[in-house]
Order: structure tokens, then sequence, then C-alpha cells
């Protein structure tokens, strides 16, 4: 019985957090300019805006990423990697979208602490670059990955806090 009433009053809360996020947001996007700031849409003008070595830097990422596929039948902390990236890229628009608020730079950046963390931990309590057992191409490859993420979340995890200061402020 307890956890029935527990798991009512997380719906609760969970509908009025929602609720109140989602009418101070609601249609908020067009209030937004293209950038690649946290409280700036990111959008095909928004990479016309973004420095050189910002783009070369998603494509590294991106390529880390995918380079993951090559590892995940074999290495359940790829598909961890893998995963993450793929739930974070494809989810986040539906994510904030049905939640009414806006779809930043910020709001991406939630994404990829979300759904990255997973794998860094994974990463950082096994840490198989340092295993002399492993393939050196998975060595190398999960170094590689373990850096990426934790660099992006330089950067992600201050954007994501930006934007929730600022949806937080809105209500």
């Amino acid at each position: 019985m307890e956890i029935i009433q527990s798991n009512n009053a997380t719906r609760t809360v969970v509908t009025l957090l929602v609720l109140a996020f989602s009418t101070a947001a609601l249609g908020a996007d067009s209030e937004y300019a293209s950038g690649h700031g946290a409280l700036q849409i990111f959008n095909d003008d928004a990479m016309q805006l973004t420095p050189t070595w910002v783009k070369v830097w998603l494509a590294f990422m991106m390529g880390t990423f995918a380079a993951g596929l090559y590892f995940s039948w074999k290495h359940p902390l790829a598909r961890w990697a893998v995963g993450g990236f793929l739930v974070s890229l494809t989810t986040g628009r539906l994510v904030f979208t049905t939640l009414g608020l806006p779809f930043l730079s910020g709001s991406i950046s939630i994404m990829h602490v979300v759904c990255w963390t997973p794998a860094l931990a994974l990463l950082l309590i096994k840490r198989p670059f340092l295993n002399p057992k492993e393939p050196k191409a998975f060595r190398l490859w999960s170094g590689v990955m373990t850096g990426v993420i934790l660099f992006s979340f330089i950067f992600d995890i201050k954007d994501a806090v930006i934007y929730l200061n600022h949806i937080v402020s809105l209500g």
C-alpha cells in the first residue's frame, strides 16, 4: 500500500512541475534568437554562427560516438555510450516539446548530461582504457570517448544550469 501511495505522490509532484514549467514556457521558442548559447535556439542559422572550432569539435564528437558502433557488439560499455548518444539525439526535442518547454541549446545540454552520464560513470569506474587485457583499439576508443564526454560536460553542465535557472525564473 505504501508503494501505491508513494507512486501517487510522485505522479502528483511531477504533474505539478510539468504544468508549472510548461504553462510558463509554452510557445516561448519564438521569443529566442538563433545561436549556440544556452538560451538560444540551435538550428541551421545557429550553425552558421557557430565558431569553426566548435564545428570541428562536433564532428569529432559525433565521429567518436559513431566509432562506438564498431565496438558495441562485444563491449557493453560501447553500447552504453552509443545508446546514450542515440537517446539524447532522438528524444530531446520530443521530451521538451511534450513538456511545453523551449528547446534551446541548454535543453540539448540537459539531454547530454542525463543520457551520457551512465556511460561516463561506467568508463570511469571500469577504466577499460587502462586494462591491458582489452584490445588496443577498444582501449584507445574508450579513452577518447571518456575524454570526449568529460570535455563536453565542461560546457553542457554550465549551459544546463543556465537553462534550468531561466526556466525556473519564468514561473
